[in-house]
């Protein structure tokens, strides 16, 4: 097995797959990589199936040594990659020689990387996925959830294809302000005529309060005007509007549960393009209907098939 050494990390750099399913009546979160685009191509570049264990490197700060020669893949953001000082542009795989360090720094555009390794990262599998989740100690390298930590070891068992790049057409635009899709929910019919204004045609400010369970949208003040809910189950990129009347998108590490109305659910591919938005950015949201944005995630997907 080939191995690269861990030579620099921060508790943002986390072993991440396709995410942990069929365990939310346990109160089992999915986990799982943020921007699941970038991982799926980061994948792709090298053959991998597109769930295969990857590092999702947050705002920059890690670095890996190369053991023995060895090709991997870099998608997401641009932190600044350096091999041995020489930048390295992200969508594409490379070439790591015995001995070399790859080197994340900052945010140049984007807020998360994915490095990928021939065949996938290798670490145990809890409840059918690799995914880490600090909080639950589940996933990541020895299983309990714990963040990669400097002098580690991340080894790997495949081979690669021959290097490659993503082509520019189908590589994320993060310079682009748009919009982020809604799918409408349950009790959207419930907050005032106002609220639905606002929601829809304001900006939204992320706040610094954010992590992998959720991020908060600052902005117009929305009111719900319905009677007090059930906790009920809690999708992925729930829209949800506390009592202060400011929302929060649920993110991969969200509760199972919660009983705070939601104005509906962030698409797949909008989740993915938030994933990869910075404290202090601007989004604006979108409604689409559940058809649309199931026929928009089909034709996503096909664009791996097609290649």
């Amino acid at each position: 097995m080939s191995r690269l050494t861990i030579e620099a990390s921060t508790p943002l750099c986390l072993l991440q797959d396709a995410g942990r399913f069929g365990v939310r009546h346990l109160g089992v979160t999915q986990g799982g990589a943020a921007d699941w685009c970038s991982m799926s191509w980061a994948n792709w570049l090298l053959g991998n199936g597109l769930d295969a264990a990857v590092v999702e490197i947050t705002l920059g700060g890690f670095a890996v040594t190369a053991e023995e020669d060895c090709l991997l893949a870099l998608a997401g953001a641009d932190l600044g990659a350096q091999i041995d000082g020489q930048p390295l542009a992200p969508w594409r795989s490379f070439a790591l020689a015995k001995g070399q360090t790859l080197r994340l720094t900052q945010p140049l555009l984007g807020a998360r990387a994915y490095l990928a390794a021939p065949g996938g990262f290798a670490a145990p599998q809890v409840l059918g996925s690799r995914a880490t989740v600090v909080r639950e100690e589940l996933g990541g390298l020895d299983g309990m959830g714990s963040p990669l930590g400097k002098g580690a070891t991340l080894g790997y068992g495949g081979e690669g294809l021959a290097a490659r790049e993503v082509p520019l057409a189908l590589r994320p635009d993060f310079t682009r302000d748009t919009p982020l899709h809604l799918v409408l929910g349950a009790q959207i019919g419930q907050f005032s005529g106002q609220s639905l204004f606002d929601v829809f045609n304001s900006a939204w400010t992320l706040d610094s309060r954010a992590d992998r369970m959720g991020i908060r949208l600052l902005g117009k003040t929305l009111h719900y005007q319905g009677l007090p809910m059930i906790s009920e189950g809690i999708p992925s990129g729930a829209l949800q509007v506390p009592p202060d009347g400011q929302p929060i998108v649920l993110l991969n590490d969200r509760q199972t549960i919660g009983g705070y109305p939601r104005l509906g659910a962030l698409t797949p591919l909008a989740l993915a393009r938030l994933a990869q938005c910075l404290p202090g950015a601007k989004v604006r949201l979108r409604p689409v209907v559940q058809e649309v944005a199931h026929r928009e995630h089909v034709a996503y997907l096909q664009r791996f098939e097609d290649r």
